[in-house]
């Protein structure tokens, strides 16, 4: 067989195709499939004079300009755009018969920002650190920027350091389509209707609205952009006029989408209101493609959703997968996961990875189940090709609850907002033990026969494969197995003729949990008892200690040609 081969396996990617084929799939339409647009329609849909305006009024002098996937062939041509708008004064001469000195001194004025005009300074930001729809604060203070124009559709989460100016865009839309879609949908005119666009079509909702009640509906309430994920349609507020009769609770409503709506609107939604409609606007150079997701699978999705609920609840550890630094608030949010986890007597390790993919989560092979920071949109991941469940901080809290008191009721978030300081299952708490409790501790202990505390605990069961779980909260038995004073350790009893040395064997109780530091570590113990390979040194166990061995200086040079030592040639 080898010596059939002409030319030795190709174990690698040729050279030729290192740039050429990517391997990840784009989003964005290609730049020869893009139609002509002209000048004129650029500048509107990209809104130049009202940023211009906007970065006046603020004095910014350092701008960074963030482009989704779809937009970004455009970005050249916006920066050009926008730096000729900024180089325009602000104020214009005044004529020749207008003697008043506040005309000229305005003019003065107006030509010393003109001057100031010049030291503006754009910056585009191509590669985003997490999400494209959020802003993203760090690749704009590496530019030292004061402040981030953000292009496309967005999450309108709160930022946490700079400010942002959202430009949506301005997108085409046909009305008469959208209310034929409408009229198909909904074919009786008394039907009670939200109607709600993506950011990028939100001017449009007024007028298809108006033109809805010209067909004779009367009950089509349209929605206004507000920053508020946490409102009862996100970012979202009903427009309803004084004498309109919209008495009927929110939930007796339909909702038509304009535009494709991301997941996680559509599980948000799906426990809202009475059912969802949407109706998908043409591809469009300015927007990703992607498919109409079908919300009658809405019920299916959430299922799958318990499903990774039902998965973390018999989970040891649990890491919190940061997917944000600059929504707000988000680093409050860490802190009150970590003490929900550890009051359920489980361990959380904190990550911060970037972009998702399952490879890199595939890496820490000791985390049972993750739990994600970040937007109300990019909480949401999906699960194909993960190895372990993700899920959102409201799944977690109700993994963390009880079988008894977990229940769920359809609703589903995916944001860091509204996270309660304290699990759900306040059961499950770690409480500091006072004096009474040590008291009665240690007298269920003297009791010869007595059942301790772990033994009186109920055993756990995995839903999903019937099996008893042993180890579903560690850091409980890590405090339990303890020893409670340093007598103990030594392995000797108050009031015994033993010295403070002592040579006796203490055999290791099954469920302990290795410790670094003094701390229980389930991570270690992980690192112990699974890894085939633990790295070139351990600190778990001084059976496990060799002496040190002398640093001998290797081979250096090139990869042709090693060289060994000072006076030895080449090998």
């Amino acid at each position: 067989m080898a010596s059939d081969l002409s030319a030795p396996p190709i174990l690698s990617t040729p050279a030729e195709h290192t740039f050429v084929e990517d391997p990840t799939s784009s989003t964005a339409i290609a730049q020869a499939k893009r139609p002509h647009r002209t000048d004129n329609e650029l500048y509107e849909v990209y809104e130049i004079v009202r940023t211009a305006d906007a970065i006046r009024q603020n004095g910014w002098r350092r701008i960074a300009l963030q482009f989704p996937d779809a937009m970004l062939a455009d970005a050249p041509w916006v920066v050009g755009a926008l730096s000729s708008e900024l180089d325009k004064p602000m104020a214009r001469p005044v004529e020749k018969n207008e003697k008043s000195e506040g005309a000229a001194e305005d003019y003065t004025n107006g030509k010393q920002e003109e001057e100031q005009e010049h030291t503006k300074r754009l910056y585009i930001l191509a590669d985003t650190s997490y999400s494209s729809c959020c802003v993203d604060e760090i690749a704009a203070e590496h530019a030292d920027a004061d402040g981030v124009v953000h292009y496309g559709r967005a999450c309108l989460s709160p930022t946490s350091r700079l400010p942002v100016l959202h430009i949506f865009t301005r997108q085409k839309l046909d009305y008469d389509a959208v209310a034929a879609a409408f009229e198909k949908e909904f074919p009786e005119k008394t039907e009670k209707v939200i109607l709600m666009a993506d950011v990028m079509f939100q001017e449009h909702v007024i007028p298809i609205r108006e033109r809805l009640e010209e067909k004779g509906y009367t009950n089509v309430v349209a929605t206004e952009i507000v920053r508020d994920p946490t409102g009862t349609i996100p970012n979202r507020k009903l427009i309803i006029s004084p004498e309109s009769q919209h008495d009927s609770k929110i939930h007796e409503y339909h909702l038509f989408h304009i535009s494709t709506p991301p997941t996680s609107l559509l599980l948000t939604l799906s426990s809202r209101l009475a059912s969802l409609r949407i109706y998908s606007t043409p591809s469009s150079p300015y927007m990703s493609t992607s498919e109409t997701p079908d919300p009658s699978a809405t019920p299916g999705m959430l299922r799958r959703r318990y499903a990774l609920v039902i998965r973390l609840a018999t989970a040891s550890i649990i890491g919190i997968l940061v997917n944000t630094l600059s929504v707000k608030n988000y680093m409050s949010t860490i802190s009150t996961l970590k003490s929900q986890i550890a009051a359920a007597g489980k361990k959380s390790y904190t990550v911060v990875v970037g972009k998702l993919n399952a490879a890199k989560l595939a890496n820490f092979a000791e985390i049972d189940g993750w739990v994600v920071v970040g937007c109300w949109e990019s909480g949401l991941v999906e699960q194909e090709g993960l190895w372990k469940p993700v899920v959102t901080p409201f799944e977690l809290g109700l993994a963390l609850q009880g079988e008894e008191s977990r229940i769920w009721t359809g609703e589903w978030w995916g944001g860091i907002e509204n996270i309660k300081d304290t699990p759900a299952d306040d059961a499950g708490a770690v409480s500091s033990p006072t004096e009474e409790d040590n008291e009665t501790e240690q007298a269920t202990e003297d009791v010869e026969g007595g059942v301790d505390d772990e033994e009186s605990e109920p055993p756990e069961f995995d839903i999903r494969t019937g099996k008893l779980v042993s180890h579903s909260r560690p850091m409980r038995v890590a405090i339990r197995s303890a020893p409670r004073n340093n007598s103990e350790a030594n392995g000797t009893t108050p009031g015994s003729n033993q010295g403070a040395a002592s040579s006796a064997v203490v055999k290791r109780a099954a469920g302990d949990v290795a410790l670094v530091n003094g701390v229980a570590s389930p991570g270690a113990e992980f690192l112990r008892s699974q890894r085939t390979w633990q790295g070139l040194g351990t600190d778990h166990g001084a059976e496990d200690d060799e002496e040190s061995t002398v640093v001998e200086e290797g081979r250096s040079g090139i990869a042709r040609g090693y060289v060994v030592g000072v006076d030895e040639g080449r090998t």
